[in-house]
């Protein structure tokens, strides 16, 4: 009888010792605090097509103990399940909660662009910020059905995209990004402004092109409008436009090389056979030869009326430039530009 209560008694022990382990263990696989860093937060990014052995990789320098986070990932089913995105870590997290958080919505992300010169730089920029790479983006960004259907061609196609903030969620596809530009511009192209653009002359594309070149002429926004108006009286008089910046970039795109720097135009490079030489060709060039603001497509919307025909940089008021009517008034005002050029030795 003695020996029954005491095998009973070892039994009941037992029971008991490996129900401790087992509400401790259980405790710390889910319950305890699991997180390692020092921040309020940190973010964790899982891409689309990883597997759980990359989440681990990615959860390391986070988390105390990757074995009991594994562990508690198996017993709720994330293992096999894996969610791409961006998701928000917050500290003193236990494994439940953290699989949950991964489990949960993807984090939205701030996108910002702006001065880009071509799709490529864009989705470089685009890339760095969201989960596609830059060779999708611009796949995606030169879809010939996608440029077709919509209107744009691969020269003008950088027009459809206006420089803000957008928010993302970080692991949208790289369609989803080019969609969601493709209704910003149509909302930006309100009725209002497509009439504006036509009173002018100008499609919404050729404005955005025209908007480029200003931009590219004075980072002044309040001469803006002026030069606009410039650049709009030589296309009534079917003048060629002449626009040093286009000289500029049909050099960088001739040389393919769009990070050299080129401060000065000589007549040597106005022969320059290319589309976007508004010396040689009349006309607007087939696209854009970089970004506009938002501001610069204004001012030419909302372009100064005036008579002036010429303008050159004036080197006596930094950033600003000197206005002209005429062939002569524009000589006279060229050539002080000229002198202080070849006084500061500014040969390129």
């Amino acid at each position: 009888m003695k020996y029954r209560k005491k095998i009973l008694s070892i039994i009941v022990l037992m029971g008991l010792a490996f129900g401790s382990y087992f509400v401790y263990l259980f405790g710390k696989t889910f319950f305890w605090d699991n997180t390692i860093f020092e921040e309020p937060k940190v973010y964790v990014f899982i891409n689309e097509g990883d597997d759980f052995s990359k989440v681990i990789s990615n959860m390391k320098p986070f988390l105390k103990s990757i074995s009991y986070f594994s562990m508690a990932a198996q017993k709720k089913g994330y293992s096999s399940r894996v969610k791409s995105g961006k998701f928000k870590l917050l500290k003193g997290s236990n494994n439940n909660e953290i699989i949950n958080t991964l489990r949960g919505k993807s984090q939205t992300v701030r996108v910002t662009f702006n001065n880009q010169e071509r799709l490529k730089n864009l989705a470089g920029r685009i890339a760095k910020q969201v989960a596609p790479d830059s060779i999708t983006l611009l796949k995606v960004f030169l879809d010939t059905e996608f440029l077709k259907a919509k209107g744009f061609t691969n020269e003008n196609a950088l027009g459809m995209y206006l420089p803000d903030s957008y928010d993302f969620f970080w692991n949208t596809t790289a369609e989803k990004f080019r969609d969601k530009m493709w209704r910003s511009y149509q909302d930006f192209w309100s009725d209002k402004r497509k009439k504006k653009a036509a009173a002018l002359g100008l499609s919404p594309l050729e404005v955005i092109s025209l908007a480029a070149i200003v931009q590219k002429e004075t980072q002044k926004a309040d001469e803006r409008p002026r030069i606009a108006g410039v650049y709009l009286n030589r296309l009534k008089r079917k003048m060629m436009l002449q626009a040093d910046p286009t000289v500029i970039y049909a050099m960088k795109l001739q040389l393919q090389n769009f990070d050299t720097v080129i401060k000065r135009v000589l007549y040597k490079d106005l022969k320059i056979k290319s589309p976007y030489n508004t010396y040689h060709y009349r006309g607007l060039p087939p696209g854009p030869i970089s970004m506009p603001d938002i501001s610069s497509i204004k001012a030419v919307l909302n372009a100064e009326q005036h008579r002036y025909l010429y303008f050159v940089a004036n080197p006596n008021n930094p950033g600003n430039h000197l206005f002209a009517k005429n062939a002569r008034e524009h000589k006279r005002n060229k050539r002080i530009y000229t002198n202080w050029l070849d006084r500061n030795r500014i040969y390129r």
